[in-house]
C-alpha cells in the first residue's frame, strides 16, 4: 500500500525546503515520489522548482482554493488518479493558511484502497514559532494531529528559546515526535500512524485570507524587488513573484517571508502563467501590487537620471 504524507506548516516556515528534502532523499532510494502542491496563488510557480529532479507528470499543482475546506473533492480526485507504481509514495504541500486539523479529518476520507491512511508532518520554524500576533492560533492548530514535528530555522537558536518551544509543542500534541530535518529517517516516515491527538477547538475562517496575482514587467536590477517587498505592508505574510531582471534571459523568483526577509533565486524554467507578482494575507489587493511595481520602477528611474 502507498504512503500519503501531508506537509503543513505556517507561510515561509519551511515546508517547500522539507518536500524537496524527502522527495530528493526518496529518489535517491529508489522510491518513486509524487508531489501535489497546494497554494491560493499560482501553485505552478513553486512546482515548476521540482521538474529538474522530478518529471512533470509526476506532479500535480492545485490552485485558488485551500484543500482544507474548498479544495478538498480536487485533492482527493488528483490523489485517487495517481497511478500505481513500484515503491510509491504520494507527498502533499498543504498551503500555509491550512487549517491543518481539518484537513486529515476530511482527506482520509473516500481514497481508493490502495493507499494507507493519510499521515501529517507539521514544518515549525524554530525561531517564529508563537511571534505571529492574530495569527498564533492558527500556527497551533497546524501541529496538533501529526505525527511528526519538524523543526527549521533551528541556527544560531539559544538553548533556552528550543527548550521552550519543544515544551509549548509537547503541550498541545504530547503524541507527536520533534526532530532536525537532517535527523529524519525517511524509512520511518511511511510507518508513522495517524496522530490520536486530541485538537483544540479552531474556528476554521480563521485560515481563509486573501491573496491575489497581477503580472511583472521585467525589472532593471533586483533593487526592484527589494522597493517592491518593503512597499507592501506588513499584514500581508507571503510576497511571491518572478520575472526577468534586466537583460538577464533567464527568470529570477523572489520571495518575502512573514519576518520581512527577502530572498532571490533563479526560477528553473519559463513560468507557464507568465511573470507574476502574488500575495498572501489581509489587505491583498491587485491595486496595490501595481503601485507597488510602478512606485519601484520610478524610483530606480530617478536612481539612473
Amino acid at each position: 500500500m502507498e504512503a500519503i504524507i501531508t506537509v503543513v506548516g505556517f507561510l515561509g516556515a519551511g515546508k517547500t525546503t522539507l518536500l524537496k528534502y524527502l522527495m530528493t532523499n526518496y529518489i535517491n532510494k529508489g522510491w518513486n515520489p509524487f508531489i501535489i502542491l497546494n497554494d491560493y496563488e499560482n501553485a505552478n510557480l513553486d512546482a515548476q522548482q521540482f521538474i529538474d529532479q522530478i518529471e512533470p507528470k509526476q506532479i500535480r499543482a492545485l490552485s485558488g482554493s485551500c484543500i482544507c475546506c474548498s479544495g478538498i473533492n480536487e485533492l482527493r480526485d488528483q490523489v485517487n488518479r495517481i497511478p500505481e507504481r513500484t515503491n510509491g509514495i504520494t507527498l502533499i504541500e498543504a498551503n500555509g493558511t491550512s487549517d491543518a486539523c481539518s484537513l486529515m479529518s476530511f482527506l482520509g476520507v473516500g481514497l481508493n484502497d490502495r493507499f494507507l491512511p493519510p499521515i501529517q508532518i507539521s514544518v515549525v520554524d524554530l525561531k517564529n514559532w508563537q511571534k505571529r500576533g492574530e495569527h498564533n492560533e492558527l500556527e497551533a492548530n497546524q501541529i496538533q494531529v501529526s505525527s511528526l514535528i519538524v523543526l527549521t530555522h533551528t541556527e544560531n537558536i539559544p538553548s533556552n528559546r528550543l527548550t521552550l518551544v519543544i515544551k509549548e509543542l509537547n503541550k498541545l500534541n504530547p503524541l507527536a515526535e520533534t526532530m532536525r530535518m537532517e535527523e529524519i529517517d525517511i524509512y520511518l516516515i511511511p510507518k508513522l500512524s495517524p496522530s490520536k491527538n486530541k485538537a483544540q477547538k479552531f474556528e476554521h475562517l480563521k485560515s481563509h485570507w486573501s491573496s491575489c496575482s497581477v503580472d511583472l514587467p521585467k525589472l532593471p536590477n533586483s533593487n526592484c524587488i527589494y522597493d517592491i517587498c518593503s512597499t507592501l505592508p506588513k499584514t500581508i505574510l507571503r510576497v511571491k513573484g518572478c520575472t526577468r531582471i534586466g537583460n538577464e534571459e533567464e527568470y529570477t523568483y523572489f520571495e518575502r517571508t512573514p519576518d520581512g526577509k527577502v530572498s532571490i533565486r533563479p526560477f528553473n524554467g519559463l513560468p507557464i502563467t507568465g511573470a507574476k507578482l502574488l500575495t498572501i494575507g489581509p489587505g491583498s489587493d491587485p491595486k496595490l501590487l501595481e503601485k507597488a511595481i510602478k512606485n519601484s520602477l520610478l524610483q530606480q528611474d530617478k536612481v539612473r537620471n
